[in-house]
């Protein structure tokens, strides 16, 4: 009887031992925008993201789900450059923006 019990108490140790661990998250899927001019705004896949680009060479980084997405920097009313990237699960994938050229 003593046996059985062990056994019994060693298998349900082990079983909560197994369902205790903790699965790795995926690393988040990000556009990293860099040399959007200051004043000027961001959009993913026509949505304003982020904030207005600060003046200088800061990155923006934005969270996006995988797949394709269409950039766009706006200044006022006028697009001032346009690129169609794709975004793999996990990937950070820089876009640099360059001033007068559309990819």
């Amino acid at each position: 009887m003593k046996v059985f019990v062990l056994v019994t108490l060693a298998c349900l140790s082990a079983c909560s031992w197994f369902g205790s661990r903790r699965q790795e998250l995926p690393d988040p899927t990000q556009l990293i925008v860099t040399g959007a001019p200051g004043g000027s705004i961001i959009l993913v896949d026509g949505l304003q993201t982020g904030q207005e680009a600060p003046v200088g060479d800061h990155p923006q980084v934005l969270n996006v789900t995988a797949g394709a997405h269409k950039v766009e920097i706006q200044m006022g009313d006028k697009v001032v450059y346009r690129e169609e990237t794709f975004v793999g699960p996990g990937e950070h994938r820089v876009v640099t923006v360059l001033s007068g050229l559309t990819r």
